[in-house]
């Protein structure tokens, strides 16, 4: 029970390690947690899967700011603050350089970098002095993989806003820090690649390049960020906390 009294927003939370984490959080006694996600019919899944009066699903896409402005209304409106944020929502596709499309670089940036600053900026009125920020980042910032290059780029960008937002919130003693997976069994990761087959190989390699020789479930995350969100954390900001099975250490 260590969110009690606590009130979450986590975008991209209609399945994988974003859902995971709102269950993670409810199970610690958060007072209200607020969801987002593209699709309504996953939100409406992920809400019945919850099963829990105190979770709120709202539909939209965070690199719209019309979708972030309503967001927001509706967090006013429904609690009046944020105690916490879980900057979750991502987008993740190959392109080789070379074959890069302007659509892909912005389609990646949209989401990962503009949607985050975006969804964290716009919700600052609403957090409360001594509230906690969480950047859903990736070992991509420090570890290359062939046809992720913009992918890579964001969130070694999402790293370094969590660095400048430390200084830009220290008057209201507001944390931030970035939490990296590895491989996480999500649909995102298995989204990378094509067919069945393809799938497959993709996860027996990063299983293989991973010293814990598995990959990684999203509750493993959610717990991970759980401490970061809650008191047992209140003298950590600015890092980078990998939860990769050792993956970025070797």
């Amino acid at each position: 029970m260590k969110l009690v009294g606590k009130v979450a927003l986590i975008t991209g939370g209609s399945e994988g390690i974003g859902l995971a984490t709102a269950q993670r959080f409810i199970l610690e006694g958060a007072e209200h947690v607020f969801i987002t996600g593209r699709q309504q019919e996953k939100l409406n899944e992920a809400v019945k899967k919850m099963n829990a009066a105190n979770v709120t699903a709202v539909q939209g896409d965070v690199g719209n700011l019309a979708d972030l402005d309503k967001l927001v209304d509706i967090i006013r409106q429904e609690k009046g603050r944020l105690d916490i944020i879980f900057a979750n929502a991502a987008s993740c596709t190959i392109a080789t350089f070379g074959d890069i499309t302007e659509k892909h670089f912005d389609d990646t940036f949209n989401v990962n970098v503009k949607g985050l600053l975006f969804t964290v900026q716009k919700a600052l009125p609403l957090l409360v002095d001594g509230a906690s920020i969480i950047l859903n980042g990736s070992n991509s910032s420090i570890k290359a993989d062939a046809g992720l290059s913009v992918y890579c780029a964001t969130k070694a960008a999402i790293r370094a806003f969590a660095r400048c937002w430390i200084l830009d919130l220290k008057h209201r003693n507001i944390r931030v820090n970035t939490l990296s997976p590895g491989a996480i069994d999500t649909p995102l990761l298995r989204s990378i690649g094509g067919t069945e087959e393809e799938i497959q190989a993709n996860l027996a390699t990063w299983q293989a390049a991973t010293p814990m020789n598995r990959i990684g479930a999203p509750d493993e995350i959610a717990k991970a960020v759980v401490f970061l969100a809650c008191d047992d954390s209140s003298f950590v900001t600015g890092i980078e906390l990998f939860v990769d099975g050792g993956y970025s250490q070797i």
